[in-house]
């Protein structure tokens, strides 16, 4: 099954989020929704248009979102958590944007019997737009792009979560390991979409994200499987298929990398 058609529809809604986001930069205010979580009023129009278009051409699809209209929970309609469901994310870096710096995305990824077929990262002020779809490789912009072939060896950029807490707030070891053990080069971009794109084009031998949600990861996981990547979650086991039902929210931890790096990644996140 081709899925050229829906990626062509979700490009368009990740430029147009884009325009409706650009608009906003500089000049919103931050608000908090759920446990003090940043959120603007761009983040709510750019979901509102993205929804609104999929509702539209799609409507027997599912949709998850990370806002609502009022801040207190995240938008879940799927009939069927495992068949086809949308996920979005419509400003992925939110306190990037609020703050200024310009590390921020649109991220639009589907889901299909509970695994990600199709993605799209728009790093919006670069005007850099990674995509994939099952069977159809992946993108930079025109460009087809792919994982790193060689192992994480001396001076490999790895990516890392700015937020690598437990739930029990606890803190593993292999990020002080990464900073002063090793001759990686650790990079915190504060956003996991552009981090694991990152890998998807070439760029980072790896990406680690401990407190990302399911908007943060079905986008840019979809590119770097197609990419030639591997994803799992941080002890090395399978994410998908994911079981969407009842989800309100939870941390979804992943490790992406290529397949010659992956190994060397999770023998860290594994030990915690």
């Amino acid at each position: 099954m081709s899925f050229r058609p829906e990626l062509d529809f979700a490009i368009e809604l990740a430029h147009g989020a884009g325009r409706i986001v650009s608009d906003h930069y500089g000049k919103v205010d931050r608000l908090t929704k759920r446990q003090a979580e940043a959120v603007t009023v761009a983040d709510r129009q750019s979901q509102a248009f993205i929804v609104a278009a999929l509702r539209k051409k799609f409507p027997g699809d599912g949709i998850v979102g990370e806002e609502n209209d009022t801040g207190d929970a995240i938008t879940f309609d799927c009939p069927n958590p495992m068949g086809r469901n949308w996920v979005i994310d419509p400003i992925d870096g939110t306190n990037n944007f609020v703050s200024g710096l310009g590390n921020f995305a649109v991220a639009i990824g589907l889901m299909d019997a509970g695994r990600p077929v199709l993605g799209v990262v728009f790093d919006v002020t670069r005007n850099l737009l990674y995509s994939a779809a099952k069977g159809e490789g992946a993108w930079l912009g025109t460009q087809p792009i792919k994982v790193l072939p060689t192992p994480a060896g001396d001076s490999a950029l790895i990516m890392l979560t700015s937020n690598f807490l437990y739930e029990d707030g606890s803190a593993p070891n292999y990020p002080l390991k990464w900073l002063t053990q090793t001759n990686w080069k650790v990079r915190m971009l504060g956003t996991a979409a552009i981090e694991s794109a990152m890998v998807a084009s070439g760029v980072a031998h790896g990406a680690v994200t401990v407190n990302g949600k399911l908007w943060d990861c079905i986008a840019p996981v979809a590119i770097v499987l197609e990419a030639g990547g591997i994803v799992t979650d941080l002890k090395g086991g399978e994410l998908f298929p994911f079981d969407l039902r009842d989800y309100t929210g939870k941390r979804v931890p992943f490790v992406a990398a290529g397949p010659a790096a992956h190994g060397s990644l999770v023998a860290y996140t594994r030990e915690g």
